[in-house]
């Protein structure tokens, strides 16, 4: 996978609210559970995690939608009502699930993971190397992430 030069930056779809990522992703996925399918309006919903230091709203104050929880939250802009990112608050600090079409080029987004297959729609075929029936183990993911960068390749 070849992704343009960093940093990148990205924003919601009325653009009141702007994001810029200064660091490759650690790891791409999508994510086939009935929560992301509702979320996205879609069979599956694209995520792309960056290092949280990383990663900054450089434009608008996001809002809490969607998953309100203790575990992830769902930041949206506050106008459009957009999906952005999430972030997990056991390791927030440590990286964001961005959406990667917020960005202003996503053509180099590949999926390298899938999850929840056990509730994928049965016609949905994408081209992730892992698939797994929920989420990977915890202990899987840092394999999965050094898989992930062998095979990731920036424009300069």
């Amino acid at each position: 996978m070849t992704m343009p030069s960093l940093p990148m930056t990205g924003h919601c779809r009325c653009t009141q609210v702007e994001v810029r990522i200064s660091a490759p992703p650690l790891l791409t996925g999508a994510y086939h559970c009935t929560g992301c399918q509702r979320m996205s309006s879609s069979a599956f919903s694209l995520s792309a995690a960056f290092p949280g230091d990383c990663f900054e709203v450089t434009k608008g104050e996001p809002v809490i939608g969607g998953l309100h929880g203790d575990e992830a939250q769902h930041f949206h802009c506050p106008h459009c009502m957009s999906w952005m990112f999430t972030r997990v608050r056991s390791v927030a600090d440590a990286f964001v699930n961005l959406r990667p079409t917020r960005l202003e080029n996503a053509l180099w987004f590949v999926p390298f993971i899938e999850s929840y297959m056990s509730e994928k729609l049965p016609w949905v075929t994408i081209p992730a190397k892992h698939s797994y029936t929920e989420f990977p183990s915890m202990d899987a993911y840092p394999a999965l992430m050094q898989d992930f960068g062998k095979g990731l390749r920036q424009v300069q």
